[in-house]
């Protein structure tokens, strides 16, 4: 029986099952491998902003190579309108260009020397993932314009003459809401995408819906409108041929960095960062000749770095992190050596010269390192109990699949690997319904045990002192900085009541003490929990707040029964997996330049002031029971 099957299976498999897909169809079927996640723009790596970022890295390329000094971008009600004033995609090959894959100008290196879409896919991925696209070029007095739908053309003018209208390109597209449902283009996350390209590309204007965004002095402009914490000394600011860097130290823990290549923001990092982390080290250790740690003079710097090279090779189509380690930039060097020795000659320089600074900087690297040795001991005791606990951690449910896994071809995996999880939750009622509940594959639970302790105003001692802070610093793998963060999302999930929201802050008030990186990385997450049950016998409605409550009622009608829940622990299992599975509703914790850490934990987490007392009771809301 077991021969018969299995020849029925060989003969099933013939001509018939090998498929070409047509066009630009096989980024419609598998879209992940383009655009990564796809998502509804309620996070700033969803696959909409992406398609954005395809476009505008096209008019950037015109720019840098020196065609067209404005970008203007208008996104409304999810229409996305980009005009560049650079040289226009030429006339003959502009309909290939858009829909053909690995059809494109940027394959001339003389064309494109240091460009980031190195591989003809970009714009054809945005015409394939949008319900409609228009391509326009403007070159040499003639315009072509054509129209797409979900990749297929519908329209081309063909070349005719247009001597009044500026030379670049213009597209127009609206994303497919079929692969993209209910999705919302989000201003802020839009803005920081192009404050970051006008940071790498002085002298660019960018009009975002009517508002100009310009940067005259490049990194240094990017540092101060995201530190969050005091520089301890003016920031240094060295730019070279193909190289640009911006750093300075705070009295934060860790270190935290900003990296480009080639005008692309390298969230994850990658060989260009190593390399600098590992110069800057190394050249101010050697400019004081004493043998400091590496640790040391790292923690508490807050850097940007930005390189250019020729043909890049990242990681993956999304390019969030750089691979390659032998490419060209000036002189023909590796980035290692390319890196360090430009730092080695201009950092030494510039703290030469720079006397007051060079001894700030000391002072903060001897107070890093008188910290870091009243800790030994207790640091040494926690790491070999964390270690032990580590395969047994009692308050860790791990899962299968980390963010600390290497990326490979397998799309789907990737796709696990980004959407990993770790749930921090609060006593044994509600570890234990979304435990049973959870995906083991993606999502792990932490369980506290009551309110964790408020470490504000304490030092990094207190990480490895209270066994809590420790088993989850070891559960998230995050003592050394967080390259090896082992889960994508760090969700907190406590009640919605008075105690839940305390513990809520009491472990943000722990992030931005000891990890501030983990959540401008945006990685820190609260869940959102239904506080009502609508049902009747054919429906069940859950709602997320008094409005959805009522629309609800209005829905179902006729006095259907209602369900409060007062807490995480009277939610069954059944019904937690509705609410953390691919309907899960998350809160980004987001921190922005004017969200001064040391002032903002002073004010919540400090002694009780009179002035925190009158804001409570101004900001309190007394809720009624339904």
């Amino acid at each position: 029986m077991e021969e018969l099957d299995l020849t029925q299976q060989q003969v099933d498999y013939g001509d018939s099952n090998i498929i070409t897909l047509e066009g630009l169809e096989h980024v419609r079927r598998r879209p992940g491998m383009y655009i990564g996640k796809l998502g509804d723009g309620s996070h700033a790596d969803d696959g909409i902003y992406v398609l954005l970022k395809e476009v505008l890295d096209n008019c950037i390329d015109e720019y840098r190579m020196g065609a067209g000094k404005t970008v203007e971008v208008r996104v409304k009600d999810g229409h996305v309108e980009v005009r560049d004033y650079g040289r226009g995609i030429p006339l003959g090959k502009m309909v290939d260009a858009v829909s053909i894959m690995n059809t494109g100008g940027k394959y001339d290196s003389k064309a494109f020397k240091k460009s980031v879409g190195l591989n003809g896919v970009g714009t054809k991925a945005v015409n394939a993932l949008s319900a409609k696209f228009t391509v326009q070029s403007y070159r040499d007095g003639q315009t072509r314009r054509a129209t797409f739908e979900q990749g297929k053309i519908v329209e081309d003018s063909g070349i005719f003459e247009d001597k009044s209208t500026e030379h670049g390109t213009y597209v127009y597209f609206v994303p497919d809401d079929t692969l993209f449902p209910d999705y919302l283009y989000k201003d802020d996350f839009i803005e920081t995408m192009l404050r970051n390209y006008a940071y790498l590309n002085t002298g660019l204007s960018i009009i975002f819906n009517g508002k100009k965004i310009l940067s005259k002095n490049g990194l240094l402009d990017l540092l101060n409108e995201n530190i969050t914490s005091e520089p301890l000394y003016p920031i240094i600011h060295l730019k070279g041929e193909d190289i640009e860097i911006a750093f300075t130290h705070s009295d934060q823990y860790g270190e935290e960095y900003y990296s480009f290549v080639n005008g692309q923001h390298t969230t994850q990092g990658g060989t260009h960062q190593s390399a600098f982390r590992e110069a800057v080290g190394r050249t101010i250790k050697e400019f004081y000749n004493k043998n400091h740690e590496l640790t040391d003079i790292r923690n508490g710097i807050i850097a940007a770095i930005a390189i250019s090279v020729e043909e890049p090779v990242f990681e993956s189509q999304t390019k969030t992190k750089l691979g390659s380690r032998d490419m060209a930039p000036t002189g023909g060097l590796s980035v290692n050596k390319f890196i360090s020795d430009f730092l080695k000659k201009e950092l030494d320089n510039y703290l030469h010269i720079n006397s007051e600074t060079a001894n700030i900087m000391l002072q903060k690297i001897q107070d890093s390192e008188k910290e870091r040795k009243a800790i030994a001991g207790v640091t040494k005791l926690a790491r070999e109990r964390a270690k032990k606990v580590n395969l047994h951690n009692r308050k860790l449910r791990d899962c299968r699949i980390h963010y600390s896994d290497t990326p490979g071809k397998d799309e789907h995996k990737n796709q696990l690997i980004e959407g990993s999880a770790i749930f921090i939750t609060e006593g044994d009622s509600a570890s234990g319904s979304i435990t049973k509940s959870r995906d083991v594959n993606t999502q792990a639970v932490f369980s506290l045990r009551g309110k964790p302790l408020n470490s504000y105003g304490l030092t990094k001692k207190i990480v490895y002192e209270n066994e809590e802070f420790n088993l989850l610093q070891a559960a998230l793998n995050i003592e050394d900085g967080i390259e090896g963060l082992r889960y994508n999302k760090v969700i907190v999930a406590t009640d919605a009541d008075v105690d839940g929201m305390h513990i809520r802050l009491l472990l943000i008030t722990f992030f931005l003490q000891f990890f501030p990186d983990l959540i401008k990385k945006g990685h820190v997450y609260i869940l959102q929990t239904p506080l009502f049950r609508v049902r009747n016998k054919k429906e069940t409605i859950y709602c997320y707040s008094d409005e959805e409550r009522l629309a609800a009622i209005a829905k179902l009608g006729s006095n259907p029964e209602i369900t409060r829940f007062k807490g995480l622990g009277e939610i069954s299992p059944d019904e937690f997996k509705h609410f953390i599975g691919k309907d899960m509703r998350l809160d980004q914790v987001t921190l922005k330049k004017e969200d001064a850490v040391q002032d903002l934990l002073s004010f919540y987490m400090g002694k009780n002031t009179s002035d925190r007392q009158n804001f409570i009771i101004d900001n309190l809301v007394i809720e009624e029971d339904v």
